[in-house]
């Protein structure tokens, strides 16, 4: 018999000892079920964009439609990105000031690239 060393709350809230594990885990599978549902609405225009002239990749980004989902599905790829990674560093980086480092550098990386690719295709509609 094991003595359940959780508070009365925390076995209510479902909340093991790292406090967001469940959390992180539904979060990262949201995400990755929201990019299968993006990313052939992704894939279509970028192929047929592939290899225009500069004028027709404008006008295909230029539709709402095709910007919102390219740039839904790049924030969704960085976030995703982010989560993946912060947990390879939790579970295989041991040095407290390593893992630190690292998840800053992860979370500054990942934030960075998402919100400048949502400004590329932001930049990108809004041509004139």
């Amino acid at each position: 018999m094991s003595a359940d060393m959780r508070t009365s709350r925390a076995k209510v809230r479902g909340l093991g000892s790292a406090k967001s594990g469940t959390e992180h885990f539904i979060s990262q599978r949201i995400s990755a079920i929201g990019l299968v549902f993006l990313t052939p609405f992704f894939i279509v225009p970028f192929v047929v964009a592939l290899g225009q002239p500069w004028g027709e990749v404008i006008s295909i980004y230029k539709s709402p439609m095709n910007a919102i989902i390219a740039a839904l599905f790049l924030l969704a790829v960085f976030h995703h990105l982010k989560l993946g990674l912060q947990t390879v560093i939790e579970d295989y980086v041991h040095s407290p000031a390593w893992r630190t480092g690292s998840l800053l550098a992860v979370n500054l990386v990942a934030t960075g690239l998402g919100f400048a690719a949502a400004f590329s295709v932001a930049m990108i509609a809004f041509s004139v």
